[in-house]
């Protein structure tokens, strides 16, 4: 009231009336609830313009500088990569031998821009266990196996749950397939370790005699093949990136959808108010919810390729259709467009059933796209043909004065172990004549036999091959 009153004091010094300066009083009186001063205003709308401009003129270091600023939230992280297809920028999925550990530019073949997930975009995955990855990567180029991994780069503060992350999202296929990988996670842990404590003491360098690194005979994983459903990957992604990089699981219904003309979930907007449409989709989400007398009803998230709506389903349907609410049903719902109080777009649902494949002209009919857990389909490893007697084949190199030949040599000895893999172990010792380094390469085989025996002794003579049996 003192402000009302000062207020109209001064305006009518001003020649105005008591009753015109009251009015523009209580024009201004609502402003006091949320006042933004013109400075606050103008350094909005700059930023405001700024942003715009980046977006329009550098659209991929644009969002390139957004997925960075979001890694940690993945509902951001999708609306990212949605706004990237929208587009037409390709997000490319993490990788040990081309992602950094943030998101980063990258010119793929075809020359265009393209966003790469960084690796601490991956959940579970923190930048202290990487980097020395990254690193090591930087300065002795590609990791060329997941052998060459674990022999070069410090996994130390990698764990199982690390490992099984980064293989889950997809950043080692580049060395193996995602299920082999994934089975076979507490060997590949296992070489790791040995790897290191080799590192440690010395060891792993034996070969660095003549002053500089030398390609060694690589102990190798035997690895059981195991395959994985494109379901179970996709899941995988969806949980540890926040989207679908590979493909969308509603992907092999588009064609089906589009002959149907069923309605895209993203092209449903105000204009349709009231109008009943059909829409095909996969569950994103389920709340289930309850009303203030009591009954049940719940709010569904469908998504096709093209965007999101929330599907409400109401009491009066929710006990019949609540068989068919699980996430990552794909689905057929008819229902009538209606907003809500925010004047947001929903759908009411009316009708709700499975959308599956159509049979194929053979007769045979498609995997039906329901939900559940695909169990990974483990090759069981041969043994009928494991001997009951192994041998140990035993070398002995001995370093000369000339450095070229005798890396030569070394070569030469790796390149001919790796072409007769077998059941028999490799003993590799060199002689400097102060000191004799011994490597038993635990996860090196061959098949021992005259043609191996005879190719050695060319380049090491008679003296440097022999031969252990041993009881396996």
């Amino acid at each position: 009231k003192k402000e009302r009153r000062n207020f109209i004091a001064g305006a009518r010094k001003n020649e105005f009336s008591a009753e015109v300066a009251d009015q523009i009083f209580e024009l201004i009186e609502p402003f006091a609830g949320y006042a933004f001063n013109k400075a606050h205003a103008v350094s909005y709308a700059l930023i405001a313009y700024q942003t715009a401009y980046l977006k329009s003129h550098y659209p991929v270091e644009y969002l390139a500088a957004l997925f960075i600023a979001f890694t940690d939230h993945s509902e951001k992280i999708a609306t990212a990569v949605t706004e990237c297809r929208r587009l037409n920028i390709s997000v490319l999925p993490p990788d040990i031998n081309r992602s950094r550990t943030d998101f980063v530019i990258e010119k793929p073949v075809d020359g265009t821009d393209a966003i790469r997930f960084g690796l601490v975009a991956v959940k579970n995955v923190g930048a202290g266990a990487i980097e020395s990855i990254i690193q090591e990567r930087d300065e002795g180029g590609d990791y060329k196996s997941i052998e060459d991994l674990c022999r070069r780069a410090d996994l130390g503060s990698i764990n199982k749950r690390v490992m099984e992350s980064l293989i889950k999202a997809g950043a080692l296929d580049c060395l193996g397939e995602r299920g082999t990988l994934l089975t076979n996670v507490a060997s590949i842990l296992s070489l790791a370790q040995r790897e290191q404590k080799l590192k440690e003491t010395g060891q792993s360098t034996m070969f660095d005699l003549w002053g500089e690194k030398v390609n060694v005979p690589m102990p190798s994983l035997a690895m059981v093949d195991a395959e994985i459903s494109t379901k179970d990957k996709l899941s995988w992604e969806k949980e540890l990136l926040g989207v679908y990089l590979s493909e969308h699981p509603f992907s092999p219904f588009v064609a089906r959808a589009a002959a149907e003309n069923t309605t895209l979930c993203g092209r449903i907007d105000v204009d349709m108010e009231g109008q009943t449409v059909a829409v095909a989709g996969m569950v994103d989400s389920v709340r289930n919810l309850v009303t203030r007398d009591g009954k049940p009803f719940a709010s569904v998230v469908l998504e096709d390729l093209d965007g999101k709506i929330e599907v409400m389903v109401w009491s009066r349907d929710y006990t019949a259709t609540q068989e068919f609410l699980q996430e990552g049903n794909i689905l057929r719902i008819d229902g009538k467009v209606k907003l809500d109080r925010s004047g947001r777009v929903q759908l009411v649902c009316g009708k709700v059933e499975y959308y599956q494949m159509e049979e194929t002209g053979s007769g045979e009919g498609v995997a039906a796209p329901l939900p559940g857990i695909v169990t990974p389909v483990v090759k069981e490893a041969r043994t009928d043909v494991v001997p009951v007697k192994t041998q140990k084949l035993v070398i002995r190199m001995k370093q000369t004065s000339d450095k070229a030949s005798d890396v030569a040599n070394l070569h030469k000895i790796n390149n001919i172990l790796r072409d007769f893999p077998g059941y028999d172990e490799v003993n590799l010792m060199v002689d400097n004549e102060k000191k004799v380094f011994n490597l038993r390469l635990a996860g090196m085989r061959v098949d021992y036999c005259p043609e191996l025996h005879r190719r050695l002794v060319e380049i090491i003579g008679e003296d440097g091959v022999g031969l252990e049996t041993k009881d396996g």
